[in-house]
């Protein structure tokens, strides 16, 4: 009974705490970070542009950068539509660049004639380039640029 009891009384302090917390919450006048109210549409301001050309790289080993917006391609699980030009197998009747031949490894490496598991992401290393200013300082300099 003394344990039934403790309980009601845990449950009832919890939920007049949550209580308090909420109307603390409302009258405290936090802002939201979009200054705005959730039904109301909000201007995004510049909205900058896919850069559609090839980038040198700025680095050994970088990944390339990707040239083309790839906002509506899928990628998951099942699906790869990266794979859908860039494949061994279609990258020349695409004319896009074939994926390079360490995609075909797996983690032993070992050939295959897939593309490996530890590789099929490809936005993992692979990101979009956008004519966009810096979001932060940024000092780096390429090895090339230093000689």
């Amino acid at each position: 009974m003394k344990t039934l009891s403790r309980l009601v009384i845990s449950c009832l302090l919890a939920a007049f705490l949550g209580l308090c917390g909420i109307v603390f919450a409302q009258s405290s006048g936090i802002a939201s970070l979009r200054n705005a109210a959730v039904d109301e549409p909000v201007n995004l301001g510049n909205l900058y542009q896919q850069v559609e050309q090839r980038m040198q790289r700025n680095y050994r080993q970088q990944p390339p950068l990707i040239p083309h917006g790839i906002s509506q391609y899928q990628i998951d699980l099942r699906t790869n539509q990266c794979l859908s030009c860039h494949d061994w197998t279609k990258a020349g009747e695409r004319n896009a660049p074939t994926l390079s031949m360490t995609h075909y490894l797996d983690r032993d490496g070992y050939e295959l004639d897939h593309v490996a598991g530890t590789r099929y992401f490809c936005n993992q290393c692979h990101v979009p380039q956008v004519a966009a200013p810096d979001l932060v300082n940024n000092l780096f300099r390429s090895s090339a640029s230093t000689n």
